[in-house]
């Protein structure tokens, strides 16, 4: 099982649990679209610099 480290109070939990069973912290879940929209954007900008 795949797991991953809660920032609010550090303990190991599920990687896919959404909400920390300890501290109730909720992760943030960005979708792919998200994703690549804002590298485009990144690249963009630094082209526009270049240039």
């Amino acid at each position: 099982m795949k797991t991953k480290e809660c920032p609010s109070c550090a303990m190991e939990i599920n990687s896919k649990d959404k909400i920390c069973p300890i501290c109730g912290y909720e992760f943030a879940e960005y979708s792919t679209a998200f994703k690549w929209i804002a590298i485009l954007l990144i690249i963009l900008f630094i082209l526009y610099f270049i240039f």
